[in-house]
């Protein structure tokens, strides 16, 4: 792969937490790198409160962001996609659409924070341990050399960084 800015799609079903999470990382990690979207199968059309509380928390612009269906991403006119990932495993199981650009596709995912029941500051630290996990994964993706690895390679890679946790590393 060349040196160049990278687009990448998020996707979960409801794109109302974990791939909105995603896609907000994503830019705070891999900015002038990677163009960062995310969606959904079967988008909520709206982002979930507790996401927007906890990126606002750490200071994410949160203005511009909305839930949005997958079919948007898979229009003749959209960005040719270099990656997708998938964040929840509904999402992973479903046919997705034909994605311009043909991209290398992982599976990365999370708990759903959004269906978690309790007191609001247990969720609030439960949507908190899904982002660290994701945001994790992000740093690991966004640190690789795309271009000094082969499709084989870079595929294995994609495929271990979705098994490591908010603690974790993958190997060089």
């Amino acid at each position: 792969m060349t040196d160049r800015t990278y687009n990448v799609l998020f996707l979960c079903t409801g794109n109302s937490a974990r791939s909105v999470m995603a896609e907000c990382a994503l830019r705070r990690w891999g900015p002038g790198r990677f163009n960062s979207f995310s969606a959904g199968s079967h988008p909520k059309g709206q982002i979930h409160p507790m996401t927007l509380r906890l990126l606002q928390d750490l200071n994410y612009k949160t203005d511009d962001l909305r839930s949005k269906n997958w079919e948007e991403f898979a229009q003749p006119d959209s960005p040719p996609l270099d990656f997708v990932f998938t964040v929840c495993d509904q999402a992973a199981s479903e046919v997705c659409p034909v994605w311009p650009g043909q991209p290398m596709s992982a599976h990365w995912g999370a708990e759903d924070p959004a269906a978690f029941v309790g007191p609001d500051d247990r969720a609030y630290q439960f949507f908190k341990r899904v982002y660290l996990e994701l945001e994790n994964r992000i740093k690991i993706f966004a640190s690789l050399r795309l271009e000094s690895l082969d499709m084989l390679g870079l595929q294995k890679r994609l495929d271990d960084i979705g098994k490591t946790a908010a603690n974790e590393t993958v190997g060089a």
